[in-house]
């Protein structure tokens, strides 16, 4: 049965959530009952555009692929990254949110930013717009900050963290992606507040996980995040039946006599 917001936030304390992302029909089938959500990350940029960050992502892009999965997972959660530069402000936002509402059928949003960006998700959440906060290690602000870095690691930071995380839920969000946090800040965010916090790379004492798809099947080879665990060995896998089909056709053996009209 598909998740709602109610049905999201009444998990907390209660099972742990699962989130994976995913970017087009094919996968988002495959995906669709099994999580409780399905993220379309603005991460296809690094996984499938060959890009080295996230920043180059356009709406455009965003909600051609929200379409997709959305067809592919009509009865899953699915949430569509906001990409770089189309929330700086509140109208900017509030038109671009509402375009990706217009023009898919996801169910949320999600904005990366702590207690600056408040005012910006209270805009949205008041004009029916579901939003899904993302705090921690933010990829949209890696150069910003001259690389990914792990958040939480001093008393100072930790207060910051929790912080932001009571603005997001007083303006409204639903739930928070909580990536690339030390365990023991994680605890303590999760504890400070009444909806739903997503880990990446965050530990196990939050309300759920995500993980990019195409890292955990191991078919990203460019560089694998310590906090990743590959499910399976996707990139031999494929490269093993690539290797097989080609030998086939060199042989003759493919098509044989049942694979001919």
């Amino acid at each position: 049965m598909k998740q709602t917001i109610t049905s999201i936030q009444k998990a907390k304390g209660n099972r742990k959530l699962s989130m994976i992302t995913a970017y087009d029909a094919l996968f988002a089938k495959l995906f669709d009952e099994q999580v409780d959500f399905i993220l379309v990350g603005d991460s296809l940029n690094m996984s499938f555009a060959g890009h080295e960050d996230t920043l180059s992502a356009t709406l455009d892009q965003m909600i051609y692929h929200t379409q997709a999965v959305c067809k592919g997972a009509p009865n899953t959660f699915v949430i569509c990254d906001m990409p770089f530069g189309t929330y700086t402000n509140k109208k900017d936002a509030l038109k671009n949110c509402i375009k990706v509402f217009q023009e898919t059928n996801a169910s949320a949003v999600k904005i990366e930013g702590g207690s600056s960006k408040a005012n910006i998700i209270k805009e949205l959440t008041s004009n029916s717009i579901s939003v899904c906060g993302h705090i921690g290690l933010m990829p949209q602000n890696v150069r910003i900050e001259g690389g990914y870095k792990v958040k939480g690691k001093d008393e100072q930071s930790i207060k910051t963290l929790i912080q932001d995380a009571i603005d997001i839920q007083n303006a409204g969000a639903f739930a928070i992606v909580l990536e690339g946090v030390k365990e023991e800040a994680s605890k303590q965010i999760t504890k400070a507040v009444n909806i739903p916090i997503i880990g990446i790379g965050a530990g196990v004492e939050v309300d759920g996980q995500v993980l990019v798809w195409s890292d955990m099947l191991g078919l990203f080879e460019a560089f694998k995040p310590k906090f990743v665990r590959e499910y399976i060995n996707g990139a031999n896998i494929v490269k093993d039946a690539v290797s097989s089909y080609v030998k086939d056709v060199q042989s003759l053996n493919f098509p044989n006599e049942s694979e001919k009209y």
